[in-house]
């Protein structure tokens, strides 16, 4: 959307087993586009890259992002969402720093958050931006501490950063790990369709055109030091949200043998530390921001399962590869004996 719109655009990612290449092959040639492979934590090439690029704003999108994996090696996530997270902001902090200071008003630090960070809501209620840190997982807590950072370097040295927390994404090009995209190719490859528990915990899901829009918006029109909750008011339970999306499957691409795609449905253990409810109080964003979502569930969910079917390549790859992630190396959690 940024190349689209005649931005100048700098791409860094490590391409861990998360980044894929054709995520931006559509702009990859375009001249207002470079890439950069690159670590986070490699303070001197990102202090670099800050000098040669002169960088407007910054979206700081890199993390370890899969709550699974952050059970079974949560020492990755603290080496790339806590010290990566200090590096970029040491890095844009002495960029900054160095800017006029009408560049210097205009510099955003965008950190891209979730609302993990808030732990885990009852039957009601909804996280707004008090709602006090109580992380449950590694993934979380390490975010969690990201924030932190990106306060603290507001308050502390100045630097105009914006902290985002955001519910679930959603929609083309996620990666097959996600719960989403896991549906949609067990349920084409015909096999079991994995749900944790028995499938009550609820998310907000967002449809990630939406999730863009609003990091712009922050961009643009957002308070230095400010935090803003992004939702899709679109609460589901992960087995209302499986049975939907086997729905559309069911239209769509029919099974051979005349039964329906949720036949495949199959409960399995729950993970650890497994948040009951995640919702978002929007209301901020919608106020200080000018913007809302523009996808209800049900428009992105048809839009989300169209693409993957025109995608084959992406839906189908390694489906029968092992999919079950959080329950230590041994297959089992040690605490479940």
């Amino acid at each position: 959307m940024l190349v689209n719109a005649n931005h100048q655009v700098l791409n860094i990612d490590k391409l861990t087993y998360a980044g894929d290449l054709r995520n931006v092959a559509a702009v990859a040639n375009s001249p207002n586009y470079r890439f950069e492979k690159l670590d986070i934590c490699d303070r001197p090439n990102i202090a670099r890259s800050f000098s040669d690029f002169a960088p407007q704003a910054v979206l700081h999108l890199a993390a370890e992002t899969h709550v699974d994996r952050s059970i079974d090696a949560p020492e990755v996530f603290i080496d790339t969402n806590l010290r990566g997270t200090f590096v970029m902001l040491q890095a844009a902090l002495e960029h900054w720093q160095g800017l006029e200071a009408e560049e210097q008003t205009r510099f955003r630090f965008v950190q891209v958050s979730t609302d993990e960070v808030y732990g885990s809501l009852g039957e009601e209620g909804f996280f707004t931006e008090t709602t006090a840190y109580r992380p449950n997982s590694p993934y979380a807590a390490s975010k969690a501490g990201a924030d932190h950072l990106a306060r603290a370097w507001h308050k502390t040295f100045g630097l105009p950063t914006i902290i985002s927390n955001c519910s679930n994404n959603y929609g083309p090009f996620q990666n097959r790990e996600k719960l989403i995209p896991t549906i949609i190719r067990k349920a084409l490859s015909g096999q079991p369709i994995p749900i944790y528990g028995e499938g009550k915990n609820v998310r907000d899901w967002l449809y990630v055109e939406d999730h863009i829009a609003a990091l712009l918006a922050g961009c643009a029109r957002g308070a230095p030091g400010a935090s803003y909750n992004i939702g899709g008011n679109s609460e589901i339970s992960n087995l209302d949200l499986a049975h939907a999306i086997c729905k559309l499957l069911d239209q769509r691409r029919p099974r051979p043998d005349g039964r329906e795609h949720a036949d495949q449905i199959q409960f399995v253990p729950d993970r650890p530390g497994h948040d009951y409810r995640y919702a978002i109080e929007a209301g901020k964003a919608k106020r200080e921001l000018g913007w809302l979502p523009r996808e209800s569930l049900q428009t992105g969910l048809s839009k989300t399962v169209d693409w993957y079917l025109d995608h084959a390549d992406w839906t189908l790859d390694a489906a029968t590869s092992q999919d079950r992630l959080g329950l230590g190396a041994s297959g089992k959690h040690p605490m479940r004996g």
